[in-house]
């Protein structure tokens, strides 16, 4: 879980008020947070946060706001003000298939301390590892702006054709050679194999300002003492997180006194300007905070909690959201809000009114065998998110139309459809893991949701994947019989057609005259989508349909 430290004083400053540690280890609970040290010859205080579904906290800036907030110090939404800037980033098609978007914003008129860097720099790294996925999903870097003549372009080269010297180093690299030598090269190089051209960041006069998302240059990329304006971008795979992040580094440059100045960002066909501020609503109602928080709260005093929460709200309880946050899926975690200001330490106790043992319940216990014998044959448990979208169900998978369960009103693109199966979010991991060794062999087993058309129906699925140089159907035909002999099952395999497996290997899994799963060798086509050099073979189960026909045998 994210860990920051910083100074003592300088939280006190920000929130303006002065604040003791006791004071501070009570109120970062209120960020799901607790207090991991304090070094009192420093002043120093370090905080862990076990949510990472609010990166903007991951910053001395983002525990000021939300404690300002909770003290009644500044109700309300925290807002900046964007400057309209000359600048713009010039993006070239060439990096559409490989790191597409891109983002950025000029921070000017504060001059800058080693304190304050070390700060930036936390954040950066903070959002590059754990929000940004180590850089696969967002990465940001921070500039001189003195040194950087705009427009700024973004483009891919040849690994050999540019050199420049890296952040750290003291020579002249080529793309390729940093790759190869430089640590961030090696720790990262991953990212970007198998491309034959790299992202870069150049400016008009050709100084590179970023080999992305591996280094900066060590010229215009390393900010000093003293400079009083930068250049902040983001690159990514993710539009909306890459926005996201670059919106949190924003409030903490406007927070630190700079002025924020917007960059346009032109792809050709489209123009972007950035820091692009989201300014989405969602309504509640009186009912929902009731019946989710057990709290007899008034209208005047819901309103006075989600201010304190850092929204803003009318007499309607329509709620504007930041645009430092993006977790808000639904009006429930909103209502989670209004209870953590309320203070969980303030909920009145109750009596228990009733008193029952715990266990699981049949299905679950039914889905758990499985999984240990899937354990047992060698493959790696996962766990992916109940939530989806339609281009990993469908897109990925070479579907024409799958039986999703779609959000109305998504907060955000990633998450727009609960998944109808598994198997993709398994391919979908393979994806970011071309890097690793093979055999890759994992599993997943867990909750889906069908639109039958007039209903929607929950089942229990497992899923399994396997990718090595000698994948084929005979490995699951084999792992099959094993898996539903053990089980208790007769089953037989019949041909279908699927259009994410190889005509001809691929059947379906039949048992007692009910189709209850299929397995088959994956597509070429969804294989070169992920980036897959080796064959692979899925399966993917209904555990709910077999615990049923189960339940009819013992009766």
């Amino acid at each position: 879980m994210p860990t920051i430290t910083f100074s003592l004083e300088d939280l006190s400053a920000l929130v303006g008020k002065k604040l003791s540690v006791d004071e501070v280890d009570e109120l970062v609970e209120y960020g799901k947070a607790e207090l991991e040290n304090h070094d009192a010859a420093t002043g120093e205080v370090t905080v862990n946060f076990d949510d990472t579904n609010l990166p903007y906290l991951w910053s001395v800036e983002g525990v000021a706001r939300m404690i300002r907030g909770i003290l009644g110090i500044h109700k309300g939404l925290a807002s900046i003000t964007l400057e309209a800037g000359e600048g713009k980033i010039l993006v070239d098609d060439s990096v559409s298939t490989i790191r597409p978007y891109i983002a950025g914003f000029i921070a000017k008129g504060k001059k800058v301390d080693d304190y304050l860097i070390k700060q930036f720099i936390q954040l950066q790294d903070k959002l590059d590892e754990s929000f940004g996925k180590r850089r696969s999903k967002v990465a940001i870097g921070i500039y001189s702006y003195e040194k950087v003549k705009f427009p700024i372009h973004y483009k891919a080269t040849a690994p050999d054709s540019v050199s420049f010297i890296p952040l750290g180093f003291k020579k002249e690299m080529t793309q390729a050679e940093i790759l190869e030598e430089h640590p961030k090269g090696k720790e990262y190089g991953s990212l970007l194999e198998g491309m034959e051209k790299y992202p870069l960041l150049i400016d008009d006069e050709d100084k590179v300002l970023s080999f992305t998302p591996i280094i900066n240059s060590d010229f215009t990329g390393r900010v000093q003492v003293g400079d009083e304006h930068l250049v902040i971008e983001a690159t990514g795979t993710d539009e909306e997180a890459m926005h996201l992040a670059l919106n949190i580094f924003a409030f903490v440059f406007s927070e630190r006194g700079f002025t924020i100045e917007s960059l346009e960002v032109d792809y050709g066909k489209r123009k972007v300007v950035t820091p692009k501020l989201f300014d989405d609503t969602m309504n509640i109602t009186v009912e929902q905070v009731t019946k989710i928080t057990g709290l007899d709260l008034k209208k005047k005093e819901i309103i006075d909690l989600l201010l304190r929460a850092g929204y803003d709200v009318n007499s309607s309880l329509n709620v504007s959201l930041p645009a430092y946050r993006r977790d808000q899926i639904h009006p429930y975690d909103i209502v989670e809000d209004i209870a953590i200001a309320y203070g969980f330490n303030n909920f009145p106790e109750k009596a228990l009114t009733s008193y029952t043992i715990g266990k699981k319940t049949a299905i679950s216990a039914f889905r758990d065998s499985f999984r240990e014998l899937c354990v047992g044959s060698g493959f790696q448990e996962i766990m992916s998110a109940y939530l989806s979208n339609q281009g990993v169900m469908e897109e990925l998978m070479q579907v024409k139309k799958a039986p999703l369960v779609r959000i109305s009103n998504p907060m955000s693109e990633t998450y727009s459809v609960v998944r109808c199966w598994i198997l993709p979010e398994l391919v979908d991991l393979l994806r970011h893991n071309t890097h690793t060794e093979y055999p890759q062999k994992i599993f997943e087993a867990g909750t889906v949701a069908v639109n039958l058309g007039n209903s929607i129906e929950d089942y229990e699925k497992v899923a399994l994947l396997s990718a090595h140089d000698k994948a084929g159907f005979t490995e699951f035909r084999s792992l099959i019989d094993y898996l539903l002999t053990v089980m208790g099952f007769s089953y037989t395999i019949e041909d279908m057609d699927h259009e994410s497996f190889i005509a001809g290997r691929v059947g379906k899994v039949v048992v007692d005259g009910q189709e209850i799963g299929y397995l088959g060798e994956l597509h070429p086509g969804v294989l070169s989508k992920v980036g897959l050099e080796v064959p692979a073979i899925g399966m993917e189960l209904n555990l709910t349909k077999l615990f049923e026909i189960s339940k009819k045998k013992v009766t």
